[in-house]
C-alpha cells in the first residue's frame, strides 16, 4: 500500500527534485508525496507537481500554507492533508514519513525504517542513519537535553565543541546499532500515526528548530519509544536555507532552546531560573550573530 510522505518546502532549489527521483528505488510500496509550501519563490515545488503529472502521475501533490507559518505548523498541515487518505484506505494506515527537502534515500531505506517500525510495535518514530554531503555520520539520535547540559551545551558548543556538556547533550556516541534515542532528527522520521495524533502533533509555537526534539520527548512520556535504525541511510545537505539568513536563524533557534528548557521549568519558583535562561540565551543569540555576520562579510 502506498506511504504517505511529506515535506516542507521553503524554495528547495534542485533539492527537491533529487529527493522525488530517490522515492522509486527506496520502497517497492509506492507512495503518495505532499509538498507543504511555506512560501516557495523558486518556483521549484510547482515544477515538481507539473512533471508528475506529465508523465502520468497524480502522486506529488504542490500545497500551499499560505506563508512561512514554520516548520512543525507546515508539517502538522502536510500530514493532515493525507488523513482523509488514510481513513479511506488509500494510503499506510499506520505510518506516515516527514522528510526534509534536502535528503536522497538510499535504494530500500524506506522499506528497511518500515520493517524496524514492524519489529518495534511501540516505536512511535523511527530515524535512520543520516550521512552529511562529506559522507560522515550526523549524530541524529539523541539524548533529551537536562537543563545543565542543554546550557552547558548552548554557551561552549561553539568555542569548545568536544566539551563533556556538549558530548552529553548530543549523547552520539553509538551510531551502529538499533536502539532507542530520547529523540530524532526531524529531517527524516518514520511515525506511527496513532502516536503522532495522540500527542497532537508537532508543537506550532516552535517556528523552527527543536520541534523534533520536542516531538521525541513528548513521545517517550506518552509510552512510545523513538527507535534509531542505522540499516536505513539517507544522504543530507544540512540546512541548504538556513544557513544563508543567519539574522533569522540564530534568534529562531535560541527563542526554541528557551521555549523548550522553559515549558519544562513551570511555576512561580522556577521563574528566575527561566530570566536566567532568557537573559543567557539572548546574550549568545547577539554574540553568535555577530560572528557569523563578520564570517559571511
Amino acid at each position: 500500500m502506498p506511504l504517505g510522505i511529506v515535506t516542507v518546502t521553503y524554495s528547495p532549489g534542485e533539492h527537491v527534485r533529487k529527493l522525488v527521483d530517490s522515492l522509486a528505488d527506496a520502497t517497492n510500496h509506492g507512495y503518495y508525496f505532499v509538498m507543504a509550501d511555506n512560501g516557495s519563490v523558486d518556483g521549484a515545488p510547482e515544477a515538481e507537481e507539473q512533471r508528475a503529472k506529465a508523465n502520468g502521475r497524480d502522486n506529488v501533490l504542490f500545497l500551499p500554507t499560505g506563508g512561512n507559518i514554520g516548520y512543525g505548523a507546515a508539517a502538522n498541515r502536510g500530514i493532515a492533508e493525507l488523513r482523509a487518505q488514510r481513513e479511506a484506505g488509500e494510503i499506510n494506515p499506520d505510518y506516515v514519513l516527514l522528510v526534509n527537502p534536502d535528503v536522497i534515500f538510499s535504494p530500500g531505506s524506506i522499506d528497511t525504517m518500515l520493517e524496524c517500525a514492524a519489529r518495534n510495535p511501540r516505536a512511535g518514530a523511527i530515524g535512520p542513519l543520516i550521512r552529511e554531503a562529506d559522507g560522515s555520520v550526523y549524530p541524529s539520535a539523541r539524548a533529551v537535553p537536562e537543563l545543565v547540559s542543554g546550557i552547558g551545551h548552548a554557551v561552549l558548543a561553539d568555542v569548545w565543541p568536544q566539551n563533556p556538556l556538549s558530548a552529553r547533550y548530543r549523547d552520539d556516541s553509538d551510531m551502529d546499532r538499533e536502539r532507542d534515542a530520547g529523540w530524532l532528527s526531524g529531517s527524516c522520521l518514520l511515525l506511527k500515526w496513532t502516536a503522532f495524533e495522540a500527542i497532537g502533533g508537532f508543537d506550532s509555537r516552535y517556528f523552527m528548530y527543536m520541534e523534533d526534539v520536542d516531538l521525541g520527548d513528548r513521545l517517550s512520556k506518552a509510552g512510545w519509544r523513538n527507535i534509531f535504525c542505522p540499516t536505513a541511510e539517507i544522504r543530507h545537505a544540512q540546512g541548504h536555507s538556513a544557513s544563508s539568513h543567519p539574522e533569522i536563524t540564530v534568534k529562531a533557534h535560541h527563542d526554541s532552546a528557551y521555549r523548550f528548557m522553559s515549558d519544562r521549568l513551570p511555576g512561580t519558583l522556577r521563574a528566575p531560573i527561566r530570566l536566567a535562561l532568557k537573559v543567557g540565551l539572548a546574550l549568545r543569540g547577539s554574540i553568535v550573530l555577530a560572528i557569523r555576520k563578520r564570517k559571511n562579510g
